[in-house]
């Protein structure tokens, strides 16, 4: 590349890749990138939702949106999404990889495809979006990839085991690909780990625990999330927490557990489960609820 190529490249926008796109974190990633100009190939599983998200993102001044409904455990679907980022726009700057599944209940109770199901949605799912952009930005030998970890990547919490092995393990892909990219220095991949967000993931969750939950406090906004996302761009980082108490819950899980695990289960039952009455269910782990998709959910985040 000459140096007026590499100067015309960097004059462009960014071209961005957002799994997830339809709801929540990953929606409003996509809104904060369109903010800057940027042009965005936005993959959910849910079209209908994604046409509402593409929406927003050109009112909120995205240069170009292109639609890829896929599923994330799908790697045909995930390299077409990838191919049309780079076969419409000629290169791939950013993914941000935020497309995830939840369920809550005892691992003795949960339903196994279930509990299989949340687990390959991050782990393989996660999997199959870096071999599908990795070898762009290797050929580039530049871009970004943030993937939307979780506090739970880093504690435990009672009920929650499918989802916490899930984020485990999906960390665990992201330290393992950040060290086989260090001989590319303008390569990188950021993790953002918020806590308890205002997002619809809760009502869409799998449950066999006769009711839903909610988002523990402190409860954050997901264009709070989105704006931590944005910034690994200009400061990458291997593992960000997105949330001031997030730091504190990790030091005590890690230097006190027995405390911690007294205090984590009636916590979690008082603070992060609602008061309403569900039979069993699904929720959207194994296909999209898009009339329970957007932005924010329905609990006041900071």
């Amino acid at each position: 590349m000459t140096a007026d190529d590499l100067s015309s490249a960097r004059a462009l926008k960014e071209v961005v890749l957002v799994t997830g796109a339809s709801s929540g974190i990953g929606r409003a990633s996509a809104i904060e990138f369109a903010k800057r100009g940027a042009s965005l190939v936005l993959v959910s599983r849910s079209a209908t939702t994604l046409v509402d998200a593409a929406a927003d993102c050109r009112a909120a001044g995205a240069t170009a949106v292109e639609c890829v409904p896929a599923d994330v455990l799908d790697p045909d679907a995930v390299q077409a999404a990838v191919d049309r980022a780079t076969g419409t726009f000629g290169r791939l700057d950013v993914v941000v990889h935020a497309a995830t599944v939840m369920a809550y209940g005892r691992v003795e109770d949960i339903q196994p495809d279930v509990f299989e199901r949340v687990v390959d949605t991050a782990v393989q799912g996660t999997f199959h979006v870096f071999r599908s952009a990795l070898p762009v930005l290797r050929a580039q030998q530049r871009g970004h990839v943030v993937v939307i970890s979780s506090l739970l990547a880093s504690i435990t919490a009672p009920t929650m085991g499918a989802y916490v092995t899930a984020k485990w393990g999906q960390l665990g892909l992201v330290r393992t690909i950040q060290q086989e990219l260090r001989e590319l220095p303008d390569v990188h991949v950021s993790a953002v780990a918020p806590g308890g967000t205002t997002t619809p993931i809760y009502d869409q969750a799998a449950t066999v625990l006769g009711n839903t939950g909610h988002p523990p406090p402190p409860v954050y906004t997901p264009e709070r999330v989105a704006r931590a996302v944005v910034a690994r761009i200009d400061t990458p980082r291997r593992l960000k927490q997105s949330g001031f108490a997030n730091p504190v819950i990790i030091a005590g899980f890690r230097l006190f557990p027995p405390v911690f695990d007294a205090l984590v289960g009636p916590l979690l039952k008082v603070f992060g489960m609602s008061r309403d009455s569900v039979a069993p269910t699904t929720g959207n782990v194994f296909a999209p609820v898009p009339e329970k998709e957007a932005t924010r959910g329905d609990y006041f985040g900071i």
